[in-house]
């Protein structure tokens, strides 16, 4: 067999420098509770597509929960109320480390090539980066900020307006109706986040966000912030 079709060991390396400067594919989790829930789907040439749960484990998901922003690994399974995709099936025999920023960082067979049927979707759930607690639906309530070490409750002097507008848009409920101090009822037991959340206003989520140096000044559970937004979330927080 001729050698005039086979591309050059320096055709190949510039193919696979242009794949990797093309930088990481765009991940989401569709169809879930909010952003940080749901069935995986990754942007491939410009294309939204899912992913086959052959081989998907907590490293595969502690990837897509990071490059969401979305705090740590609930669950690696999808959940019974999760919908089956449709469309391309973009990435199967997925094989992270777990230190990988993007999925697309990931080994995985190929763009496109899959032994899979959407029955095999891979969903995950996160914990999220933040939540709203204490009453009766998730997008109202005392805030609440998972930075790694378990959840906390954020102090009010800490968040203001343009906080709680982000907030909101994090979480699909809308925009922020008010800001308030947590009802007693409402009120957290554990520990304070100590960091003053530097908002823009026009961020899509709280992790993005600038932060402040830690804040010397005492906080207690009768003084931290709480958020009601205009949409009304059915069920509770994600973990709550």
């Amino acid at each position: 067999m001729g050698t005039e079709g086979l591309l050059s060991p320096q055709v190949l390396w510039l193919l696979l420098w242009v794949q990797l400067c093309r930088g990481a594919a765009e991940v989401r989790l569709a169809d879930g509770s909010g952003r940080c829930d749901g069935r995986v789907e990754v942007k491939h040439q410009n294309q939204w597509g899912t992913v086959c749960r052959f081989n998907w484990d907590q490293k595969d998901a502690a990837v897509v929960c990071k490059q969401l922003g979305c705090g740590s690994v609930i669950s690696a399974v999808p959940n019974e109320r999760f919908v089956l995709g449709s469309g391309r099936i973009w990435m199967d025999d997925v094989g992270c480390r777990g230190t990988e920023s993007a999925l697309s960082d990931c080994t995985h067979r190929g763009w496109g090539v899959h032994y899979c049927i959407h029955e095999y979707d891979a969903g995950v759930t996160c914990t999220g980066f933040v939540r709203l607690v204490g009453r009766d639906n998730r997008c109202s309530g005392r805030v609440e900020i998972n930075d790694g070490d378990g959840w906390k409750s954020v102090c009010d002097s800490h968040f203001g307006a343009k906080a709680a507008d982000v907030v909101c848009r994090d979480l699909h409920c809308g925009r922020a109706l008010s800001v308030t101090r947590a009802s007693p009822s409402g009120e957290g037991t554990g520990p304070i986040w100590d960091r003053e959340l530097q908002c823009v206003g026009n961020e899509s989520t709280l992790s993005s966000c600038p932060t402040g140096t830690p804040q010397d000044q005492p906080c207690t559970q009768t003084s931290t912030a709480a958020v009601s937004c205009t949409r009304k979330g059915s069920g509770k927080a994600v973990g709550y």
